[in-house]
């Protein structure tokens, strides 16, 4: 049987490259120090699990090659798995890179503890990724990758975001959410949206002055879409759910503001304002925008194969029966 091909994609070790270079005992704040030691024993952790899964790697029937998030520049090919060490942020960053034929799996590399955060409380946060997306951590990474290579478990099929601004579709599909807003946070966004079917029917016309509009899909439903009033969605939704944010005098469109996207129709939202910005699954991918300008959603993007943990695919089904 032929090995099987491994592409390993790495949270950066030195993410706090800044501190990392200077000398703690120049520091006479403790509450800052303690902050600095903090974060460099969740890098040596990080680093810690990624060592840890590749020794594992190297008793495998595989080939595979590490590279960091941050080296990432062009689509992934020619391998048959994806594994990402990190948190959901890494999982996220390949999936802009990934098409539907290559499934994923997400190992979260610092899992947040429960009793540390209880600890801690009254001095540092000590929460990290939620790690929502990642199947595996250190303690069962062997367990599922075993899986994996045995064809013992299939991953599942996530919806995506289509972005297509002037009937221009971008290459970025959102996996999480997009926010489309102006680029300074203190200023109004105004925008009209409506949704569309396939028969070009249409539901009214919606004028907007807002902070801005988040759509999201139902594996982003559980980030800040809930964060800011919306609910969770079965992870295998093909729907979108969006919300005008802070809407200033909705009036009697105030019920419009907060909705979904079902899987057979698409948003049409058109820019009024000077400036504005399409943030893609957080605020490192964005495309700018200018008055006048169109915008297309919807899960009509490939579906992203990834391998979930079992109690979301659970809590999907108890949802959709």
């Amino acid at each position: 049987m032929a090995r099987r091909k491994l592409l390993l994609l790495l949270k950066p070790f030195d993410v706090y490259p800044v501190w990392r270079s200077e000398n703690l005992s120049r520091i006479s704040n403790p509450h800052e120090r303690q902050m600095f030691r903090y974060l460099e024993n969740r890098c040596n952790v990080h680093e810690d699990a990624v060592k840890f899964c590749q020794n594992i790697l190297r008793n495998k029937p595989v080939e595979w090659k590490p590279i960091f998030r941050s080296n990432l520049s062009q689509p992934i090919r020619d391998v048959d798995l994806v594994v990402t060490i990190g948190g959901d942020g890494t999982l996220l960053q390949a999936s802009h890179f990934m098409d539907d034929s290559i499934p994923v799996l997400g190992v979260n590399s610092d899992p947040t503890k429960a009793e540390e955060v209880e600890e801690f409380s009254n001095e540092i946060d000590t929460t990290r990724s939620t790690g929502y997306l990642c199947t595996a951590t250190v303690n069962n990474f062997e367990q599922v990758l075993d899986s994996i290579i045995e064809g013992q478990i299939i991953p599942s099929r996530l919806s995506r975001m289509s972005i297509s601004v002037n009937s221009q579709k971008l290459s970025t599909n959102a996996l999480n959410d997009i926010l489309v807003a102006h680029p300074c946070p203190a200023s109004v966004s105004r925008f009209s949206l409506k949704i569309k079917g396939n028969d070009q029917s249409s539901s009214p016309l919606v004028h907007c002055r807002s902070s801005g509009l988040r759509v999201s899909t139902a594996a982003g439903s559980t980030a800040a879409m809930q964060s800011a009033g919306g609910f969770t969605m079965p992870i295998l939704s093909q729907e979108l759910q969006y919300m005008v944010r802070e809407p200033i005098s909705a009036g009697a469109t105030s019920s419009l503001m907060h909705g979904l996207v079902k899987s057979d129709r698409s948003m049409d939202l058109t820019w009024f304002c000077k400036e504005g910005v399409i943030y893609i699954d957080g605020s490192h991918v964005y495309h700018s925008i200018k008055n006048g300008d169109t915008i297309q959603l919807s899960s009509k993007a490939p579906i992203l194969k990834v391998f979930l943990p079992h109690h979301l695919l659970e809590h999907s089904n108890e949802k959709g029966s």
